[in-house]
């Protein structure tokens, strides 16, 4: 085995680079993230638009002693996923939560995140590049 960093992505977010580009941007989250390499750790990458397969995925990964953390998109069950905040809650790993979009500048509902109270950080509104930060304050911090 070896160490790894999960990215978990929630409902919607196989559709970046279609979904609303002039929010979300033209370039595919899995275009994007084929792009990170990191030599002192793999990437597990998954997605799922179903709330119950992403709490499975992070207790599977968060409770991994090769997990260094989890970087956690949970698109809009970020403003009321509870079940997801207890999941987060719930694993060794820390999980930083990432926002392609300022959740802040948007709709009033997005401006809370029930789960990245539940995170060690939250980055929003850097577009792709979140990903990438997030990745590397786990590894800087493990």
């Amino acid at each position: 085995m070896s160490a790894f960093v999960a990215v978990v992505n929630g409902p919607n977010l196989n559709l970046v680079g279609r979904r609303e580009p002039e929010i979300y941007g033209r370039q595919s989250l899995a275009e994007y993230l084929d792009t990170l390499e990191y030599a002192a750790v793999d990437l597990r990458i998954f997605q799922s638009n179903h709330e119950g397969a992403l709490i499975d995925r992070i207790q599977e990964y968060g409770n991994d002693p090769e997990c260094v953390g989890i970087v956690l998109n949970p698109g809009a069950l970020a403003h009321y996923s509870y079940a997801l905040a207890d999941a987060i809650r719930s694993v060794d790993a820390p999980v930083v939560e990432v926002h392609i979009s300022n959740i802040h500048a948007r709709e009033e509902f997005r401006h809370t995140s029930v789960t990245g109270a539940a995170a060690v950080g939250m980055i929003t509104g850097l577009g792709l590049e979140g990903y990438r930060v997030a990745i590397d304050w786990l590894l800087r911090n493990r």
